[in-house]
């Protein structure tokens, strides 16, 4: 359907052991897909500033021999650095507060702060070190909640436009790009509120990728047709992003299959009306480096699969889900896929039962407390009852968990997927039981 098919790898969360790392290789590639969208993060090697890596970040060897496999699999590296919005990674190490565009929040890049953009452009020097063959580079940009409040860009963006002052931002990091021979593509948000000028400006010198999630990604929000229409009437190449996980729900066990499946569809379909460069399957594993971890790779890999079908074939496999499970049994994922995925979705059934079970709970005791012949002597325990039974439920599937993804994750990506999950629930059944015997 497409030149160019790519997967996403977001690796700030749920990041995959480095021998899992490798093995995804060879599931993407048997999966059809022919380029890998990575969002490295806080698992690159950063020598910039060493700082922005976490403790399981992957070493400069590993990096170069990620690299060979996917030449080895004809996989086209496309790496991912942000240059605007979502710049926790930099900014929330202490002497980078400096370059925010609001003091407290540390997401959001301000473009006029000296020093900014050398800030940006370091981190895509450092990366393309050790990929140094790349055609395509992501810079990110989207989703700069913020952008323009500072005094000095809300000044800049009232007499010039927010194209101008974006441009003024990038246009020598996508210069610099190009004298390389890479290709800048960023994301569509942003733009879509630019200038017709300013858009035209960014056409000459970089790609535009529009991104939806939704079932039908185009009948609203950033991918709606108009504005790809408008873009290509102003005559900017463009990419189009679905996703295949991770764009369901922040908190998320298991990916949506039939909702993605649909996603897909709808891109493959528009990939020849509108030229796309290639079709991205996004897989968020965290909305942003400052929220908790959502579904990972392995309890998601029928989507995984289903997608690369469909963005390759323009068509979901006959035989549907079924027809994806056996390929995993063919390519020896079926038991992985199958002991990740049974876990996390009854870890999911657990959480939903348990914030459920916590609302009904607050609600009557809302109504006791308003009218007390409501109240009983089983009152606490039918108020507690469902919740205590949700939370023995996720604690017994802890080290269920742990067993399916040993080796996979890192353990310590591992205990915190947990904890994000399961202490919540802990210390509000305590707060309910504690309310619910003061009745």
């Amino acid at each position: 359907m497409v030149d160019i098919r790519a997967v996403h790898l977001d690796l700030k969360g749920c990041q995959p052991t480095f021998e899992r790392l490798m093995q995804l290789l060879d599931l993407f590639a048997a999966a059809r897909y022919n380029a890998v969208l990575v969002e490295w993060e806080d698992t690159f090697p950063w020598t910039v500033d060493e700082r922005f890596q976490s403790p399981t970040a992957y070493t400069a060897e590993e990096v170069k021999k990620f690299v060979a496999r996917c030449a080895e699999l004809s996989i086209e590296i496309i790496p991912l650095v942000q240059c605007l919005g979502h710049m926790e990674t930099p900014l929330n190490v202490p002497d980078y507060e400096k370059y925010r565009e609001v003091a407290d929040n540390c997401q959001d890049l301000n473009p006029l702060a000296e020093g900014a953009r050398e800030l940006v452009q370091s981190m895509v020097d450092d990366m393309l070190k050790l990929m140094p063959d790349v055609k395509y580079l992501h810079l990110g940009g989207d989703e700069a909640g913020t952008f323009g409040t500072h005094p000095d860009t809300k000044a800049y963006i009232e007499k010039q436009g927010k194209g101008a002052l974006y441009m003024h931002h990038i246009e020598p990091i996508l210069d610099s790009l190009n004298e390389r021979g890479v290709r800048p593509i960023l994301w569509n948000d942003m733009i879509n509120q630019w200038e017709d000028d300013a858009v035209i400006a960014f056409g000459k010198k970089a790609d535009v990728c529009v991104w939806g999630y939704q079932r039908n990604p185009f009948d609203r929000g950033y991918a709606a047709r108009e504005q790809m229409e408008r873009y290509k009437k102003l005559g900017v190449s463009m990419w189009g992003a679905g996703a295949y996980k991770g764009a369901t729900r922040a908190h998320g066990d298991v990916a949506d299959y039939d909702m993605h499946e649909a996603n897909a569809l709808t891109w493959a379909g528009s990939a020849k009306d509108y030229e796309f460069v290639g079709l991205i399957a996004t897989a968020w594993s965290r909305y942003c480096t400052i929220m908790a971890q959502c579904e990972t790779i392995e309890a998601s890999m029928d989507s995984l699969v289903n997608v690369g079908i469909i963005f390759h074939d323009g068509a979901a496999p006959e035989g549907g889900v079924k027809s994806c499970k056996r390929f995993l049994d063919s390519v020896g994922e079926g038991d992985c896929y199958r002991r990740c995925h049974k876990v996390a979705e009854e870890l999911g059934k657990a959480r939903d039962d348990f914030w459920g079970s916590l609302r009904v709970g607050r609600e009557s005791m809302a109504l006791i407390a308003s009218d007390v012949r409501r109240k009983d002597g089983k009152a606490a325990a039918r108020i507690c009852g469902g919740s205590e039974r949700a939370v023995k439920w996720a604690k017994e599937l802890e080290s269920e968990f742990r067993k399916a993804f040993e080796g996979l994750m890192p353990d310590m990506w591992i205990d915190e997927y947990l904890m994000t999950r399961v202490q919540p629930m802990k210390d509000e059944l305590v707060r309910i039981k504690a309310d619910a015997d003061k009745l």
